[in-house]
């Protein structure tokens, strides 16, 4: 019954996918890599959500929430924000340079070196921490929740290997040969299903604790680990609470604003109004993100006490445990679609950059759009086949999963939302200015916390939580920036042209929604501390 369900999903979802897309050209590079430009505000909500709620999110987030408890939902509520000041802001500057990548759009600005830098970046970025990590927790909660090692015969670690490689080919075979709008259409089907078997999760968990009653296993769950449900965190928490105001912020406006894997579903839309409609809409979901992201790692800890040696497997063993059986196959074929959206997002908008950014800027000029969206593909294959081989080394990582993608993401998040910030707001800052922080940014982040750091904790000298070190190198990127801008300034003030492939009217409520969500957070916060 779980198999047949499971696979009955996941076959209504490729059916879709594909009836969705017969009509989109494919061989142009608008068709492939922007669904045509005619996305929806619905589509693009569900496609973001989606790309974002993988189980890098769901196992990682819940595996912290189970040692920590609420401090790490600022990940979640926290992004509402970023994603506001995406549709104000960032967006109508996109689609008003009528870009497919945003270092496309760092080319318009400070020129063709510092889009081949961000664009190799996000490709290392990619092929190191975001594929791998989407791979290794799929597997890992596919592996616990049907007993996967024991049906093979095999230790946990080698089971690994054999499920993501599964998910990692049917995952190519999506991204690679549907191109953006097959991704999106199966985003938003997998999206509804995850929203639902999503919360499924902590209702049953909360019935499971309560003898039948939800209320009652709230009140329980709250009563007895009352430490648990305190969002302020302190210094030793997985948030302190100081750094929402430092690498909090620029974790969340780079991964909403500036991170092609999740842009790319913004630059997608038919217009400015669609778009924002679709950010908007993806914000007042993601307020609610705690409760399939945070809640359920707090009922794991209630139910397990607190007895896991790794965090990472609390949320597939709640599930196995709290779910009905006959209900099993469903939320395993949605966890499945949000392996596959997150992987293929990632692998989609690594064929768009090399496509476009590499291959046609230095490989073949001459190339034909064809001939760069077959380039893209066979890259992808390539990217692919790396990310699968890494993606099992990660089991047992020191932390959990989530610490660590969030880590090594910081080497690059930091320079590019700094270079696309400034970019906006500054008309007089150089590419010269904005190469020479990306290099320095890179550098220090990565020498302060794989170097540093190790070397401070052992002598027992203080060492800032990563999130602060990111906020100290952030300041430091925009202070060079400026810097060498003074020393040697553009001639002339930087002057954005509108290209007119889609209509930038603003949404007429953006502003009004936008304020109401962002002071939802707000409330939030005051009334959970």
């Amino acid at each position: 019954m779980e198999i047949i369900s499971f696979l009955g999903f996941t076959l209504l979802v490729a059916i879709i996918a594909y009836l969705a897309t017969r009509k989109t050209d494919e061989t142009s590079s608008d068709g492939y890599f922007l669904g045509g430009r005619s996305l929806t505000g619905p589509v693009i909500a569900g496609s973001l959500l989606l790309t974002n709620l993988s189980t890098e999110q769901i196992v990682g987030v819940n595996g912290v929430s189970f040692a920590d408890g609420l401090p790490i939902m600022a990940y979640e509520v926290l992004a509402a924000i970023a994603m506001v000041f995406t549709a104000l802001i960032l967006l109508p500057k996109y689609l008003k340079s009528g870009i497919t990548t945003v270092p496309q759009f760092l080319e318009n600005r400070y020129g063709k070196t510092t889009k081949t830098i961000v664009s190799l970046l996000f490709l290392l970025g990619y092929a190191i921490s975001m594929l791998p990590t989407v791979l290794y927790s799929g597997a890992l909660a596919i592996n616990t929740m049907f007993d996967i090692p024991e049906s093979l015969g095999m230790g946990p670690e080698a089971a690994l290997w054999v499920t993501v490689w599964s998910m990692g080919i049917i995952g190519g075979i999506y991204a690679i040969f549907g191109g953006l709008k097959a991704v999106a259409v199966s985003d938003s089907i997998n999206a509804i299903g995850l929203l639902i078997g999503g919360t499924l999760i902590p209702v049953f968990g909360l019935m499971y604790i309560g003898d039948g009653n939800v209320l009652e296993g709230l009140d329980r769950l709250t009563t007895k680990l009352p430490e648990k449900f305190d969002i302020i965190g302190g210094p030793e928490s997985s948030v302190p609470f100081w750094t929402l105001f430092t690498g909090m912020i620029i974790v969340n406006f780079y991964y909403w604003g500036t991170n092609q894997a999740i842009i790319q579903r913004a630059l997608g839309a038919k217009n400015l109004k669609e778009g924002q409609k679709g950010l908007l809409l993806a914000a007042f979901i993601k307020i609610l993100g705690p409760i399939i992201l945070v809640l359920p790692g707090i009922i794991a800890f209630y139910i397990f006490n607190g007895d896991l040696t790794n965090a990472d497997e609390a949320y597939p063993m709640l599930v196995k445990k709290v779910l009905p059986t006959a209900l099993v196959g469903f939320f395993a074929a949605v966890l499945f679609g949000a392996i596959l959206s997150s992987f293929n997002s990632a692998l989609n908008s690594s064929v768009t950059l090399f496509g476009l950014d590499l291959y046609k800027e230095y490989i073949n000029k001459n190339a034909s759009e064809k001939q760069t969206v077959r380039a893209g593909k066979i890259f992808g294959v390539i990217l692919g086949l790396f990310s699968m081989a890494i993606a099992p080394l990660l089991y047992g990582v020191e932390g959990g999963i989530f610490t660590y993608l969030q880590e090594l993401n910081g080497s690059y998040s930091v320079p590019i939302l700094a270079i696309v910030i400034i970019g906006i707001f500054s008309k007089r800052v150089t590419g010269s200015a904005a190469n020479a922080a990306i290099i320095f940014s890179v550098v220090l982040y990565l020498v302060s916390l794989y170097i540093i750091k190790p070397i401070f904790v052992e002598s027992g000298i203080f060492f800032p939580h990563f999130l602060h070190l990111m906020g100290i190198i952030f300041a430091l990127a925009v202070i060079i920036m400026f810097t060498i801008s003074a020393i040697k300034p553009r001639e002339t003030d930087y002057i954005q042209k509108y290209t007119m492939q889609v209509d930038i009217t603003n949404w007429k409520y953006v502003l009004p929604v936008g304020l109401s969500i962002c002071t939802t957070v707000i409330l939030i916060y005051y009334l959970l501390s």
